[in-house]
């Protein structure tokens, strides 16, 4: 099929293209060169359709989720970009509490708005995350203490290359720390969630002291839904971790890079208890300690703001976890600055930090 064609046959399935945009358009830290064609795709049928019409014509294809966890390439893309848009929300009531089903376009935060309005708990402390539902589960999102994997029953799977369509369960996923069975899976696109939740108007037990103490309840306890959401979007407004179109110290990925998870010998290897610092965070977990990557970042001699004013990409203002471009960084600038905060904790604690963004292209090495 000649290229002239493609848009138009993609048009007659119901998918609609662009020819015009941008990665730093379509993602939330705002860099990235052009796309070759922009593929929406409202509903799976029409993802299928789309998926073999570009297969017969030998596009490059890769598929975009929110845009919130990717650091795209200046040099852009000259294939296709797809993204799935079908917006399906709904909830069910059983004897369990409720059972809720949400298509990958929607909207993160509006599903958990959804729950929360609904009476439903377990989601609130992922509030104001930004980005689809189908991306959420490939790197198993977290916050305050809750992740994903706390509620999700299955995923609806379709795997481009193979042709496979089923559902996933949680377990199959083998959902972990910001990792997944298909975190990396290109060819593999969620469709659908269906997530367990309470009914009962109460949020999942807090175990998260900061927001404990926002809503006033002791860890472990639960507390209202909607009190519990109020306070999550409050911490991260406080954190620049609300997208804030005006403000570029949220044009970000959130934090860029994930707490490591050492194995307890090989932490204490590089922390001896006798020297390790007094207020350094230090969370045992079974055989492995997971450790701040702030607190790395920031003993590391990388500050709020580094490296100074003059920089297109610096570290957030309010929060050294997030790169974040000031108005007119390039990929290169933000991939420059995060390699030399990783080399610097590399430098004075042994440690390598893991980007938690999907880096398209060349990576930090």
């Amino acid at each position: 099929m000649e290229s002239a064609q493609l848009p138009r046959k993609l048009a007659d399935l119901g998918a609609l293209t662009r020819k015009d945009a941008t990665f730093a358009q379509l993602t939330t830290l705002r860099v990235g060169g052009s796309i070759g064609l922009l593929v929406d795709c409202p509903d799976r049928e029409i993802v299928f359709g789309a998926v073999k019409e570009l297969a017969d014509a030998q596009v490059p294809t890769i598929h975009l989720g929110g845009g919130s966890n990717l650091v795209a390439p200046d040099e852009g893309w000259p294939g296709a970009v797809l993204r799935v848009t079908s917006e399906g929300l709904s909830s069910a009531l059983d004897s369990d509490g409720a059972l809720v089903l949400a298509d990958a376009g929607v909207r993160w935060d509006d599903l958990v708005a959804f729950a929360v309005e609904s009476g439903l708990g377990g989601l609130e402390c992922l509030s104001g995350i930004p980005g689809n539902v189908g991306a959420s589960v490939k790197q198993n999102i977290g916050a305050y203490g809750s992740q994903l994997s706390d509620c999700l029953v299955e995923a609806e799977l379709w795997n481009w290359s193979t042709g496979e369509h089923r559902w996933a369960s949680a377990e199959s996923l083998r959902l972990g720390y910001r990792s997944s069975a298909i975190r990396h899976e290109e060819c593999v696109v969620v469709l659908t969630l269906r997530l367990r939740l309470t009914s009962d108007g109460l949020s999942a037990p807090i175990r998260y002291r900061e927001l404990a103490s926002a809503v006033g309840v002791r860890e472990g306890e639960r507390a209202p839904a909607r009190e519990v959401r109020d306070a999550v979007l409050s911490l991260r407004a406080g954190k620049g971790m609300l997208l804030d179109e005006g403000d570029h110290d949220t044009w970000s990925t959130g934090s860029f890079f994930v707490n490591p998870v050492l194995p307890l010998d090989e932490a204490e290897r590089l922390f001896p208890r006798a020297k390790r610092p007094e207020r350094m965070p230090w969370f045992v977990e079974g055989e492995q300690v997971k450790l701040s990557a702030a607190w790395l970042i920031e003993h590391a001699g990388f500050g709020k703001g580094f490296p100074g004013e003059d920089a297109p990409a610096r570290l957030s203002v309010k929060h050294t976890l997030a790169i974040t471009n000031r108005g007119a960084a390039t990929s290169a600038d933000v991939l420059t600055l995060a390699g030399r905060v990783r080399a610097g904790v590399r430098e004075a604690f042994g440690v390598r930090l893991e980007p938690e963004p999907i880096i398209l292209g060349k990576g930090l090495d």
